[in-house]
């Protein structure tokens, strides 16, 4: 097996991953704040934001999930297994969500309804997200290469504060998502849920972060010992200045600013994500190595992901280029 072509893979998915988070999260983070909106012009000005471009959000999760099963068999065997109540949640969420956005516009009497069930799909696909997030991080049980845990091994209170964290730090995404797209009252109403969605936002990471050295002794080792200290107190170190940029630009009222700092604080969870785990796909059990597809697999793959990942960049940035600036309530994209 070439070592650097499984690493290669490793981030390929984990770049999709990320995008995934990035693109779709402020669609989920709109959709658990939805309830808080006025009805009428302000959630039609919120839907009419993410209209043009949520369902293409979608297109990193089916690479990331379809990437995991081609170029690593082996850790996607293990983890759906393991996963299967969330990962179902989930997809269900999705559907569900994304039938309600279509028919809130299309069937206006029982639009109460559809929304009621956008944000429940919403708030269930992130919640699932952030209990599949824990459940990898604090390990499954591996007995001969296979799952050989239960059914509700995933559920636990760490599971559920990441769970609990991710619809947070979602919302919070939402936010100045619609601090950036938006103006007037739905605008001002934004502002004032990020004021709040901050902290708590804040809160969230600290909590997830101090309790993962607890949860495998490698995890400990990598961060609070000599010299892997040096480099992985970097994060949080950056973490507190893009904090303290995010609250400064709120203050200031810039409109792009807390948008971009709160994807950087995500990136920075990412990193620390990857500290914590890598190289391990299945934390003190299954190695990237150990769960990678043949060479010559990978390699075909390869080229595949070369041609494609470009082209959905290339269209993602154009469809965000073409529907770019404010949105008002009127109409339906």
């Amino acid at each position: 097996m070439n070592p650097d072509l499984t690493v290669i893979w490793a981030f390929i998915i984990a770049f999709a991953v990320f995008a995934y988070v990035v693109m779709d999260g402020f669609d989920l983070g709109i959709g658990i704040l939805f309830p808080v909106f006025g009805v009428g012009a302000e959630r039609d000005t919120a839907m009419n934001s993410i209209a043009p471009v949520w369902d293409g959000n979608e297109t990193w999760l089916v690479l990331g999930g379809g990437g995991l099963m081609a170029a690593f068999p082996l850790a996607y065997a293990i983890i759906l297994p393991a996963l299967y109540p969330p990962i179902v949640a989930m997809l269900l969420a999705l559907v569900f969500r994304g039938v309600a956005f279509e028919f809130r516009w299309r069937d206006p009497g029982h639009r109460a309804i559809w929304d009621l069930a956008f944000t429940g799909g919403s708030l269930m696909a992130a919640f699932a997200q952030g209990i599949t997030l824990g459940a990898i991080l604090q390990g499954i049980a591996v007995a001969d290469r296979q799952y050989a845990g239960g059914w509700l091994d995933w559920l636990t209170p760490f599971t559920l504060l990441t769970g609990a964290g991710t619809v947070i730090a979602y919302a919070l995404l939402g936010a100045t998502w619609l601090i950036w797209r938006t103006e007037g009252s739905l605008q001002d109403h934004a502002w004032r849920l990020a004021w709040r969605l901050g902290p708590a936002t804040l809160a969230a990471i600290v909590a997830v972060s101090l309790a993962t050295p607890f949860l495998e002794s490698s995890y400990w080792q990598r961060w609070f010992t000599m010299p892997n200290v040096l480099f992985s107190a970097q994060v949080p170190l950056l973490v507190a200045i893009a904090c303290i940029l995010f609250f400064r630009a709120l203050k200031l009222r810039h409109e792009i600013a807390p948008f971009l700092l709160t994807l950087f604080i995500f990136l920075l969870c990412f990193a620390g994500l990857g500290i914590s785990m890598f190289p391990y796909v299945v934390p003190g059990a299954v190695t990237i190595w150990d769960a990678a597809a043949p060479e010559r697999s990978q390699a075909f793959m390869l080229v595949g992901a070369g041609i494609m990942v470009p082209i959905i960049l290339a269209y993602t940035g154009f469809s965000y280029w073409v529907f770019r600036g404010k949105v008002g309530h009127e109409g339906y994209h």
